[in-house]
């Protein structure tokens, strides 16, 4: 077994792919360390991601916000829109696994407004998806239907249902 970072980050995306979820997050947990010791910040901090939806996928969202927690800063801090708005999104879902609603619904609208600046509408529909569909369970249908609304129009290419969706959200206006 090697330490090399990239390839234990390449065996976590294996485990991860055959839904090995701990063994996953336990083989990008490793990548990140061995990227923070080399002084690859952003690699660590990808990777922590990594270990993050791992561990949301294996059940564990406690963990999943712990790894994931600060990740955010580090893309802010270089400037990485894109990957700090992906941070944003999996602390959001983490947040959401916590059933910690408010919080996930502030989180996933800031990863949306994040992926509207980088003009990745499909990542800001995905997100603001996210948040409306803890609004419709939370009983916020009006604010949750006008935020669908919202995702429909980030799409570039709307599919079939997507453009009937929006066709009956008109009337909710």
């Amino acid at each position: 077994m090697t330490n090399e970072p990239a390839q234990l980050e390449a065996q976590g995306k294996r485990a991860f792919a055959d839904k090995r979820f701990d063994e996953a997050a336990e083989l990008f947990q490793q990548a990140a360390e061995g990227y923070s010791l080399g002084r690859a910040g952003l690699m660590a901090a990808e990777m922590m991601n990594n270990v993050s939806v791992a561990l949301l996928q294996a059940g564990k969202p406690q963990e999943s916000l712990t790894a994931v927690l600060g990740t955010e800063k580090t893309f802010e801090e270089a400037k990485d829109v894109k990957r700090q708005a992906m941070a944003l999104g999996n602390i959001a879902a983490a947040l959401e696994g916590l059933n910690r609603y408010d919080e996930a619904i502030d989180a996933y609208e800031r990863s949306a407004e994040l992926f509207r600046q980088v003009d990745e509408g499909d990542m800001r529909a995905m997100v603001m998806k996210s948040a409306a569909a803890i609004k419709l369970k939370t009983g916020k249908v009006t604010e949750s239907a006008f935020k669908m609304m919202g995702s429909l129009d980030a799409k570039k290419t709307p599919g079939f249902f997507e453009r009937i969706l929006r066709f009956f959200l008109r009337f909710i206006k």
